[in-house]
């Protein structure tokens, strides 16, 4: 017997927003997305009626083939959803549909994977975005069994910190039937490990630079001083850190105490960009020209 939580037996018992949205009045959209198979066990359709001025999803409803935390998890998901922006609703993980039913069983973490994974399918069809040019579809095929790609993998690993091939089967079911790609998911966790320590490293290594002669205060300096400085600084300090694991960056403008650079190389396309962005370069500006300065990248 699986420990629920009583959130969890609350909504399977007495689940939201069960069947098809039918009805809509003019400025509304209704779309579906759907994902799983009854074949692999579980399966969700995820229905949203969209206010096309507003971008609100105004309803939710979900149809579910599945255990009591696939039901459950859809129940909760359509709950969450009401009322909120379109784009607000694709930030939504699957972290935060577990833990409003007070958790799951990790070995059912993939029923609110799946609750992800509809949403996001369904605002793709509302975009009118194919489904299959999401990026999880451009990867290597890592479990036959289930369909996973490596894409896929990687990212749960990432959102959700997972350090085993057990608990990654739990999340995405990958490895969870003939088992032949247990060793795959292994270097999947070991890369995606070794990246994040790279990560830290890079933002340690610019954080530990030589030191130059103390920064100037704001008042003390011009625009154009500010901008020099800030040029000088990403050129002799930032860039040939960076450039050692293949990345780069350039300044592309300065609006009062907003720096706006661009990422390249590697950099551009690291899963740990963000963390790049903030612990790296933008410490090393606030401590070598100004505190007051937040990077953002274009």
């Amino acid at each position: 017997m699986w420990d629920y939580t009583d959130k969890v037996m609350e909504h399977f018992h007495n689940p939201r927003n069960q069947g098809k949205i039918t009805e809509k009045q003019e400025g509304e959209e209704i779309v579906t997305g759907e994902v799983g198979s009854i074949a692999c066990g579980d399966a969700l359709k995820l229905h949203l009626k969209i206010d096309e001025d507003t971008q609100t999803i105004k309803d939710a409803t979900f149809q579910t083939f599945g255990c009591a935390s696939a039901i459950a998890s859809s129940s909760a998901l359509t709950e969450l959803l009401k009322g909120r922006n379109v784009e607000d609703a694709l930030k939504l993980t699957n972290k935060e549909i577990a833990e409003s039913l007070g958790g799951l069983p990790e070995e059912k973490m993939h029923c609110s994977v799946m609750g992800q994974e509809a949403l996001e399918a369904a605002i793709y069809s509302y975009k009118g975005i194919p489904l299959d040019t999401h990026e999880e579809d451009e990867g290597n095929l890592i479990c036959r069994c289930f369909g996973v790609s490596d894409t896929k993998i990687r990212r749960i690993i990432r959102e959700n910190n997972l350090n085993t091939a057990e608990q990654v089967t739990n999340y995405v079911k990958a490895g969870g039937g003939c088992s032949s790609c247990l060793p795959d998911i292994d270097d999947l966790i070991y890369e995606v490990t070794l990246e994040k320590e790279k990560s830290v490293e890079v933002a340690a290594a610019i954080a530990t630079a030589s030191q130059p002669a103390p920064s100037p205060t704001a008042k003390s300096l011009t625009n154009l001083q500010k901008i020099t400085l800030i040029q000088r600084v990403i050129d002799e300090e930032i860039r040939p850190i960076l450039a050692e694991d293949g990345g780069d960056m350039e300044l592309f403008d300065v609006e009062g105490d907003i720096v706006k650079v661009v990422l390249k190389g590697a950099c551009s396309g690291c899963a740990s960009s963000t963390e790049t962005l903030k612990l790296a370069i933008e410490a090393t500006l606030k401590d070598r020209v100004l505190p007051s300065l937040i990077v953002e990248s274009v």
